[in-house]
């Protein structure tokens, strides 16, 4: 499964982006889908999950109140909304999907991965 993250960019502090993760197989339907980021200098750090229908969803600490997950399984694609931006959200992003359903934080359980887009919040 190829994924391709999209919609990063720069925006001001207090600002929204909304990220997309488009997959090249119809199979990542029943896949669990989440989103990493790495900041310069940082190790990836885990942002949010969603379990294969959409029914669950599960935030770090820094996203919750801010950002929200989704899906879409008849376009193939998860998005992030991020909104109330900070100059700390700054890094690139990725989505990763794996096959186990279970949603999971941790980044080595994760199958697939995207090649990341940069969000950068900066006045």
């Amino acid at each position: 499964v190829q994924l391709q993250a999209s919609g990063g960019g720069l925006v001001q502090p207090g600002g929204s982006l909304r990220l997309s993760c488009a997959a090249s197989e119809r199979t990542f339907s029943t896949y669990t889908v989440a989103w990493f980021r790495q900041a310069p200098g940082k190790d990836r750090e885990f942002v949010s999950a969603i379990s294969w229908s959409g029914a669950t969803t599960y935030y770090a600490d820094p996203a919750k109140g801010r950002f929200t997950i989704s899906r879409d399984n008849a376009k193939n694609t998860v998005s992030l909304q991020m909104s109330s931006l900070k100059p700390e959200d700054t890094a690139v992003y990725y989505c990763a999907a794996k096959v186990r359903r279970y949603l999971s934080r941790t980044d080595l359980e994760y199958d697939y991965w995207g090649q990341g887009t940069l969000v950068t919040v900066s006045s």
